[in-house]
């Protein structure tokens, strides 16, 4: 168990591979709107 084992996080880091244990980050948390979306809210 350690640097050399596919099944650790740690392992996934030294390997430079993504996994269940190793999510890759998700670059946007907001859904972006749409246009039609925005003027609807304008309008209310």
């Amino acid at each position: 168990m350690g640097r050399g084992d596919k099944k650790t996080k740690r392992g996934k880091i030294a390997i430079g591979t993504y996994g269940r244990l190793r999510p890759k980050r998700k670059k946007f948390k907001v859904k972006p709107t749409t246009l039609a979306e925005e003027n609807k809210k304008e309008l209310e």
